[in-house]
């Protein structure tokens, strides 16, 4: 794969109402925050063209809103995702507590039992004083479950293009595992086990 070849991955970013989803796509794909987004209903998707290992990446980025009465309609758009941004506010413990409920949801929607699927998770809102997660007990929930974690700020933009750009790479990489693995699935002639007959 080189940088002639593009390739398309469908990233979503999934998390309570309010812990700032928007904010932190138009950062990474605008470099812009605004204080007052309206609040997504359904989903809306923004793009960005990047470079990973001399490999072109068209990411569609899905961000969700996070009302939980919209849920059943939200998980309709995890159809297809290569990877997922789990994010939650670090001043509100009850959206921190809610990241079960949507890896869980994810999970249960978009993967094979036997497959990992990449996922980060995002702490934002760093920048301000009154925070109710410490680090400490994200990190524990992530080492736990095996999920990088970042702390963010949209506002700020720290960490933000970091974060997504790990995601990317982990998509990258299962795209190109699934891919190889295709590849040689199919180019088995014989099925296994079973003698090759002569001919004439």
């Amino acid at each position: 794969m080189d940088a002639m070849k593009k390739i398309d991955l469908k990233l979503i970013i999934i998390g309570a109402l309010g812990v700032g989803k928007t904010s932190l796509l138009h950062q990474y794909v605008h470099k812009t925050f605004y204080e007052d987004y309206q609040t997504t209903l359904g989903a809306s998707i923004l793009s960005k063209v990047i470079m990973i290992d001399n490999t072109t990446l068209k990411l569609q980025i899905w961000d969700t809103g996070g009302q939980e009465r919209f849920r059943s309609i939200i998980s309709t758009f995890y159809k297809g995702s290569d990877g997922c941004i789990l994010a939650f506010d670090v001043t509100n413990r009850d959206s921190f507590h809610a990241l079960d409920i949507w890896r869980g949801d994810i999970l249960q929607k978009v993967v094979p039992m036997e497959q990992v699927f990449p996922m980060v998770v995002l702490g934002n809102k760093i920048d301000l004083d009154d925070r109710e997660v410490s680090q400490e007990k994200a990190l524990d929930w992530c080492k736990e479950k095996d999920i990088p974690y970042f702390e963010v700020s949209a506002k700020n933009d720290i960490n933000v293009e970091q974060a997504f750009e790990l995601l990317a790479r982990q998509a990258l990489a299962q795209h190109r595992e699934i891919f190889d693995n295709y590849l040689t699935d199919s180019i088995k002639l014989s099925p296994a086990g079973k003698p090759k007959t002569k001919c004439c």
